[in-house]
C-alpha cells in the first residue's frame, strides 16, 4: 500500500507541474489577447479620426501619448530626400520589401521621419528604384506610429539601409536632429509624388490568443482527470484481484498456514470445490473417467446430503452430450465457470 500511495503522489505532483504549465501559458495568451484588443482599439478610435497638428500630440518634449497612436496629424513643410533610407525585411503583399524612410522638416522647425511607403525587391534582392518625393512645400497627412527596438539578434543592415525603424540609430545615420518617439505612416500628401506601396487598415480580428487561453486551462483540468482516471484503474484492478484470492486455512496455533494456489482453485462451495478438485487430478486421463467421477459424485450426493451446488455440477456434466464438450482437460488451466458455484434452488 505504501509503494502504491508514493506512486500516486508521484502522479499528483506530475499533474500539478503541468497545471504550473498550462496556467503560465494560458495567462500569457490572455495578455496577448489584452494587447490585441487594446491595439484594435486604438484604430478604431484613431485611424480614420479627422487630423491635428503636431504639436497637439506631440509637445514639445517629444514624447508620443501611446493613446496618440494611429492618429492622423497634418504636416507642412519640406522633405529631405538627401537623407533618406530603406528599412529592410519588411512584409508586404507576401514579399520582403524596403520601406521609403524620409525626413521631414516641419514648419515650426522640428524634424520627423514619415514612412512613406515600400518598393519590392528586385531578382537579386536589392531595392527597386525609389521615386523621389515632391519637391518644395508639402503638405502631409501621416499616422503617427512609436519607434520600434533594435533587432536582438544584432543584425545590421547595408549602407543606406537599417534593420527596424530604430528612431535613435536612423537620428544618428542621418546625422539630424530628429523626433525620436514617433515617426508618421504616410496617408496623403499634396503636391502628391510617383505612388509607392501603400499601408492597408489594421485588421480587428483579436485571433486565437483567448481560444488559446481556455485550452490551456481545459489541458490543465484534464491533466488530473487523466491522473484520477489510472488511480481509479489501479484501485478497481487491485479488488479485482484481492476477491479472487481465496483466504488460506488457519493452521494448529491460530497462524495462516500457506498452501499452494491450484489453478482450479476459486470461490465456491465445500462441495462444489471437492467435485472440481477431483475433475483435476484426472482431467488428463480421458474423457470417460470424467464422466465416471461425475456419476459417482451424483449417487454419493443423493444419499449423503452434499450441497446442491456440488451434485448440480455433476448432474450438469452427465447431461451434456459428451463430458469433454463441457469440461475438457483444457479447463482446468482456467477459472472455474462462476455458474458453478452458484447454488440451485
Amino acid at each position: 500500500m505504501s509503494n502504491r500511495l508514493v506512486r500516486w503522489g508521484v502522479y499528483v505532483l506530475v499533474a500539478a507541474l503541468f497545471a504550473v504549465a498550462c496556467a503560465y501559458l494560458s495567462h500569457w495568451q490572455f495578455d496577448r489577447n489584452q494587447e490585441k484588443a487594446h491595439q484594435i482599439q486604438l484604430v478604431e478610435e484613431n485611424f480614420d479620426a479627422d487630423p491635428v497638428s503636431l504639436a497637439e500630440t506631440i509637445p514639445a518634449d517629444g514624447a508620443l501619448d501611446p493613446a496618440d497612436q494611429w492618429r492622423p496629424v497634418r504636416l507642412q513643410g519640406t522633405y529631405l530626400p538627401e537623407d533618406t533610407v530603406l528599412a529592410r525585411n519588411r512584409p508586404h503583399d507576401g514579399t520582403v520589401a524596403f520601406e521609403v524612410l524620409v525626413p521631414f522638416q516641419n514648419e515650426d522647425g522640428r524634424v520627423l521621419l514619415i514612412n512613406r511607403g515600400w518598393v519590392p525587391p528586385t531578382e537579386d534582392s536589392q531595392p527597386s528604384p525609389v521615386p523621389a518625393p515632391p519637391s518644395g512645400e508639402v503638405t502631409v497627412i501621416a499616422r503617427l506610429q512609436p519607434g520600434e527596438a533594435l533587432p536582438r539578434s544584432g543584425r545590421s543592415a547595408p549602407e543606406g539601409q537599417v534593420p527596424t525603424i530604430n528612431l535613435p540609430l536612423i537620428s544618428e545615420h542621418t546625422g539630424l536632429e530628429m523626433i525620436t518617439s514617433a515617426y508618421g505612416q504616410m496617408a496623403s500628401e499634396e503636391p502628391a509624388a510617383p505612388a509607392l506601396g501603400g499601408f492597408d487598415k489594421p485588421t480587428e480580428d483579436p485571433g486565437p490568443h483567448l481560444s488559446y487561453a481556455i485550452q490551456w486551462i481545459l489541458f490543465a483540468v484534464m491533466g488530473f482527470i487523466f491522473i484520477g482516471y489510472i488511480i481509479r484503474t489501479e484501485v478497481t484492478k487491485a479488488k479485482e484481484d484481492a476477491e479472487g484470492r481465496p483466504p488460506a486455512p488457519r493452521g494448529v496455533a491460530g497462524t495462516r498456514t500457506p498452501t499452494p494456489r491450484t489453478r482450479c482453485s476459486t470461490r465456491t462451495s465445500d462441495g462444489a470445490r471437492g467435485v472440481i478438485a477431483e475433475i483435476c487430478r484426472i482431467a488428463d486421463a480421458s474423457p470417460r473417467g470424467l464422466r465416471d467421477v461425475a456419476e459417482a459424485r451424483v449417487a454419493a450426493a443423493s444419499g449423503a446430503g452434499q450441497s446442491r451446488s456440488s451434485t448440480w455440477l455433476s448432474e450438469r456434466m452427465l447431461r451434456e452430450p459428451t463430458v469433454a464438450a463441457w469440461w475438457p482437460p483444457s479447463k482446468c488451466t482456467k477459472r472455474v465457470p462462476r455458474s458453478a458455484a452458484i447454488s440451485r434452488s
